[in-house]
């Protein structure tokens, strides 16, 4: 049993200590600052991922366009009919 007294200890003290901690940085001068960076930096985190999330679409559809650009490559060239051969008949014929 006093196993178990022990870690609740351990874990209490652990618990005073982080209570501690965060108390002392948010007494700290620059504080509010450092908080101020912080919420400024998620919100620019939660726009590059929006981002970010387009750029799937985006692949998606150059994707498509590759391939289809790749089908029209492969097939070939319709022939242009000649009209100098046209022309020529006219000509002699008169």
């Amino acid at each position: 049993m006093a196993q178990r007294g022990e870690p609740r200890d351990l874990l209490s003290r652990l618990a005073e200590a982080g209570e501690e901690a965060i108390k002392r940085l948010g007494d700290a001068p620059g504080a509010d600052r450092l908080a101020d960076v912080a919420n400024t930096l998620r919100g620019r985190v939660d726009e590059l991922q929006k981002k970010v999330r387009g750029l799937d679409e985006l692949e998606r559809r150059v994707s498509e366009l590759e391939q289809r650009l790749a089908a029209v490559e492969q097939k070939p060239a319709p022939r242009k009919r000649s009209t100098t051969t046209a022309a020529k008949k006219k000509t002699s014929s008169s």
